[in-house]
């Protein structure tokens, strides 16, 4: 990298406690770089530093000489310490703004001190490291930001308990964030890193003590985007393309302590548990400059006692804790953000404290705006299947609904007069779904969006957050997770609409597997009836099945797949479709089939599309198109006819049983061993008997008595086993039974030998294996 590209922050540790084996960590925070109009730059970051005792002996700050034109350090201020009294652990926070000369495209800092507190690695000194591209960006026609983190002064984890740890990575232009540890840094012994998730996992027993860790945070953009410079060069970044080097870089460092093992890691005992009331992980929220700010977070262990909460937060932050019954304990932070803080991405992390541990670390980031953001009144219904929520246009004065936009992109929304408005089921449209220990949530918002040519605007800023929780009590964890067959959606110009889809017990398509039979057990060869159902508020719209495809898991990605109806083209040789006179019903059947390999259930989903009935040129009356260039116009005409987006509905899993064996099989090879047995018992018998008869013969002239057996009662058995014993009576006739037993035991072999190929070629028919 040029000389002229970088400028250096040289950190340097002051005589003090600082000196001392104090360091558990640090992070650096930037706010969105400005350039000027003389073309240098404006960069300000914040960096928090964790340690033991006087936290603000923090380290200094300097910018290499001819890279600043100006360097404006503000104080360094404590912003959360240890609540005991016994000093083991403090944060503070200072900031620095530098104008920086360069017409170049990157900029780095970086810098170092002394000393790690003692930690199992042997590491002491640390150094901080960050890396900028300077570039304007083509989507958003902004300087490029960095990722964002932070963590706690101290994190305490029991040896037994530590599972994942999450680290908070978010990127204010929303690019994809890679974390790996730095290079060159000692990783600590079982301990691994989630690459994509930026989650600390451990792969066996991790060792009581402190452990340090140097993550790096990289950032790649998510879309094609073109990167410009102050020298009037560019370059083009590929979406998702991390051979090239990442748009900025970012060191995290923390150290955690592992204790020894409690009796109990359930979360809520000992380690305490956050309740629905606390933000989730990597929550977005939003505050104005000048007017306060609150977060609530709320924390239960019912056998300990929480007597505090660990925040890294800004440094003009406040916190109060409520101490509540049934070990209970609420958080509440508040901020008024200065102008200073306008546009910044603050990221606030915290822990409930016990004495003998502490929960999870939160973390969430703050954006600073210039005024409230439009929130609106919102009224949300929550059903067993499904959220509506309306938006009052009288709340939102001046707002563009053409502009709103839910998390998935393809559910839009429909208004009338009064409200704004959106009804999806709880599985699509983007909701999410949330443990928050005592409750279940499902969450969407409602957000404005630009469009990507427009130079300004002139609409306000739009974020309504909405979502439905229930207690962990009911049975919709269950409903959700078991039977998705209500799939509900908005389109603006088809308003509502929903779709079920069933698997039926017969041909006749009424009688339906209900909830609770899932998985649906079938065997090979089994016929399957399933049915696709739309409902729609609009009288004339007409149902068409574009794709079906098979996967072995509920991910309809999975390159595992077996396509059974594509392009509206039946693809599977079983398959059947049952004509309906209702244009919102398509009815249908296929052979039960299996993935080979070791896979046991398979899901199936379906593209469904919902088309006015009597347009010509939808895609619905397209029909069957296997066509290559046929759909390539078809996709170019689509947007121009009354029909909705594919969305894609998926149902199952169907579970596959092995056939038990049939009685009568089972007898007559049970008949058979029995036969063998006794006709080898008759034969050695005979043998005997002639063995002794030739004996006797050889020592007298005498002819020799038979003795008939015993009359039996069974005539018919008894005259079968006298005529055997006269044919046996002579040597040919004993070897002619034995020539015929042989041939009797060959052709039993090769019956038995037929019947199993025949049943393993009956199942390999019908093994199915794909590489869709």
């Amino acid at each position: 990298m040029e000389a002229g590209a970088i400028f250096f922050l040289l950190l340097f540790a002051l005589p003090g406690p600082a000196s001392t084996a104090s360091f558990y960590g640090d992070s650096i925070s930037f706010m969105p770089p400005h350039k000027n109009e003389d073309g240098t730059y404006k960069v300000t970051f914040h960096h928090r530093q964790n340690g033991r005792s006087n936290c603000q002996d923090q380290s200094s700050y300097s910018c290499e000489s001819g890279v600043c034109t100006s360097f404006d350090k503000s104080s360094v201020l404590q912003t959360d310490q240890d609540a005991t009294g016994q000093g083991r652990w403090c944060q503070t926070e200072g900031q620095t703004t530098a104008t920086i000369r360069t017409n170049k495209n990157t900029f780095s800092l970086s810098g170092s001190g002394c000393c790690w507190e003692s930690n199992v690695e042997g590491k002491t000194n640390w150094t901080s490291d960050a890396e900028l591209n300077l570039g304007t960006r083509s989507d958003s026609r902004t300087i490029n930001s960095c990722p964002v983190t932070t963590a706690v002064s101290s994190l305490r984890v029991p040896q037994n308990c530590f599972s994942r740890f999450r680290l908070l990575a978010h990127d204010p232009d929303g690019d994809s964030v890679k974390c790996r540890f730095t290079s060159g840094a000692t990783v600590p012994s079982n301990f691994s890193l989630d690459e994509a998730s930026c989650t600390l996992t451990s792969t066996g027993q991790v060792v009581v003590g402190v452990h340090v860790f140097e993550v790096m945070l990289e950032d790649f953009p998510t879309k094609n985007v073109t990167m410009t410079y102050a020298d009037g060069s560019s370059e083009h970044r590929e979406a998702s393309n991390t051979t090239l080097p990442p748009l900025c870089k970012v060191k995290l460092q923390f150290s955690m302590e592992i204790l020894p093992a409690i009796p109990n890691c359930e979360a809520g005992h000992v380690q305490p548990m956050f309740l629905s009331t606390t933000p989730s992980h990597g929550d977005v929220l939003y505050a104005s400059v000048a007017r306060s700010f609150q977060i609530k977070a709320k924390a239960q262990a019912h056998h300990s006692s929480i007597h505090d909460f660990q925040v890294s937060g800004p440094h003009n932050m406040s916190k109060v804790l409520t101490d509540e019954s049934l070990g209970k304990a609420e958080l509440t932070l508040s901020w008024t953000p200065q102008q200073s803080d306008l546009y910044r991405f603050v990221p606030i992390c915290f822990t409930a404290e016990t004495n003998e541990t502490q929960s999870e670390m939160r973390c969430v980031i703050v954006m600073v705006t210039p005024a409230s953001i439009v929130q609106g009144k919102a009224t949300v219904q929550c059903l067993p299947n499904k959220m509506v929520v309306a938006l009052e246009k009288a709340s939102m004065p001046g707002i563009d609904e053409n502009y709103l936009k839910l998390r998935d992109q393809s559910c839009s929304l429909t208004s009338n007069s009064t409200h704004i408005m959106a009804t999806m089921s709880l599985s699509t449209c983007g909701t999410k779904l949330e443990d928050k220990g005592d409750f279940i949530v499902f969450k969407n918002h409602i957000n404005s969006f630009e469009l990507p040519d427009e130079v300004i605007i002139r609409r306000r800023t739009v974020k309504i957050d909405f979502f439905c929780q229930f207690p962990k009590s009911i049975s919709i964890s269950s409903y959700y997770k078991l039977h998705n067959s209500d799939y509900i959606f908005t389109e603006s110009s088809f308003g509502s609409f929903s779709y079920t889809f069933e698997i039926f017990r017969d041909s006749n398509f009424t009688n339906k597997w209900e909830a609770s039979a899932y998985p649906v057990e079938v065997m090979l060869l089994d016929q399957i009836y399933m049915g696709i159902q739309a409902q729609s508020d609009l009288p004339n719209v007409k149902l068409f099945v574009e794709s079906c495809k098979a996967t072995p898991d509920d991910n309809p990605e999975n390159p595992i797949s077996y396509d059974i109806i594509k392009n509206g083209c039946l693809k599977d040789e079983t398959v059947k479709v049952y004509p309906t006179t209702d244009l919102t019903s398509y009815n249908f059947q296929v052979q039960a089939f299996k993935f080979t390999g070791n896979y046991d259930q398979v899901y199936i989903t379906c593209s469904v599309i919902l088309c006015e009935a009597e347009s010509s040129f939808s895609r619905c009356a397209q029909g069957c198109l296997s066509d290559a260039s046929r759909r390539r116009r078809r996709r170019r005409r689509r947007g121009f006819d009354k029909e909705t987006v594919g969305h894609y509905i998926t149902q199952g899993p169907l579970r596959f049983v092995r056939a038990a064996v049939p009685d009568a099989t089972l007898k007559e090879n049970t008949l058979n061993e029995n036969t063998l047995k006794e006709n080898t018992l008759k034969e050695n018998t005979l043998k005997e008997n002639n063995d002794k008869k030739n004996e006797v013969k050889e020592n007298s002239d005498e002819p020799i008595a038979v003795t008939p057996p015993p009359v039996s009662s069974d005539t018919k058995s008894s005259g079968w086993r006298w005529g055997i014993r006269e044919i046996l009576s002579t040597n040919t006739s004993t070897i002619v039974f034995a020539s015929g037993f042989v041939v009797s035991m060959l052709l039993m072999a090769v019956l038995v030998c037929f019947f199993t190929k025949k049943r393993k070629a009956e199942d390999r028919k019908f093994l199915l294996d794909s590489s869709w």
